[in-house]
């Protein structure tokens, strides 16, 4: 790996309203807060507030180690909110707010000349949700260099998606992640035949991805390319809630890939930081040392 990565997650940062708490979150963010605990330079891009909320997040990223460079102030769309509620497995649904800040990240040319150095930049569909924010994630997206991961963390929440954001954000994608509540809704779009190992691998074909990574909660995670299938199991653990934990295993996997893993090590680590989500309370727990001191390259305590 090469000195002086640096990681991207693009899109929405906002507050998890939960009936006793708020909690930042914001799947972009998420991403880029794990990624910097794993010890890569990373910049949440996205929009906030000048509001109460909206300085809170800002500070509590700064405050998280993530770079906060690109994390601009609208001057008068509030921070973004989400309400959570979370059922009897841990599991959450999701109410959320529209007209927020996110909603219109600006066009900086600063940042538009960082992407041109950036090794991986992670994206979603709900940031796109109106027609001025798809075109500049897409712009951004253009500026980043070819050899970069383009991550797509498919992310779907209703109803703030449609086939034609799905296409579009598959088309300036290389790596896809997506769970298997996704799966059939991606399947439905574009036909995909077969099990699910063969619908997999028919995205990998159809789009020109290095990389499908399917998640199935405990059923473990599949990773798909061009040429390799590996099946992980899940990690058995505790749940307390499971908010975060798909974002933690997109971070997981893009570190795992930008050290150099195996793609058997990039799937078991991933299970890994995401089993260790799912037993805390948040979506950004302090990961444990055994995760945070991996020397680059050495894959070992993950290859099967």
């Amino acid at each position: 790996m090469k000195q002086n990565v640096t990681v991207a997650g693009v899109g929405e940062v906002l507050w998890d309203v939960f009936p006793d708490e708020k909690r930042l979150g914001g799947a972009p963010a998420n991403f880029a807060r794990n990624v910097s605990q794993l010890g890569i330079e990373a910049y949440p891009v996205s929009c906030v507030g000048a509001d109460a909320l909206g300085v809170r997040a800002k500070d509590e990223l700064e405050a998280s180690g993530v770079k906060v460079d690109f994390l601009f102030t609208h001057p008068s769309l509030p921070v973004g909110v989400v309400d959570v509620t979370l059922d009897s497995q841990g599991k959450p649904s999701y109410r959320i707010a529209d007209n927020v800040a996110w909603d219109d990240i600006p066009d900086s040319p600063e940042l538009q000349a960082a992407a041109g150095e950036f090794d991986a930049i992670c994206f979603g569909t709900l940031a796109q949700r109106t027609e001025p924010a798809r075109d500049r994630i897409r712009k951004l997206l253009e500026a980043v260099p070819a050899m970069a991961l383009k991550i797509l963390d498919v992310n779907l929440r209703a109803p703030f998606y449609s086939q034609e954001i799905v296409t579009g954000s598959l088309e300036m994608a290389n790596v896809l992640k997506l769970s298997d509540e996704e799966l059939p809704v991606l399947a439905g779009y574009f036909e995909l035949l077969g099990e699910e190992t063969q619908q997999l691998t028919q995205l990998v074909s159809r789009f020109d991805l290095r990389l499908v990574a399917y998640t199935k909660g405990d059923a473990g995670s599949i990773l798909v390319t061009a040429d390799q299938i590996d099946v992980a199991e899940a990690v058995p653990v505790k749940v307390v809630d499971s908010v975060g934990a798909g974002d933690a295993f997109t971070a997981a996997l893009c570190v795992g890939l930008l050290r150099g893993f195996t793609l058997s090590a990039c799937n078991r680590f991933a299970n890994q930081v995401a089993a260790y989500v799912c037993s805390c309370r948040g979506a950004c727990p302090v990961l444990p040392e055994e995760l945070l001191s991996i020397p680059p390259g050495d894959w070992s305590a993950f290859d099967e």
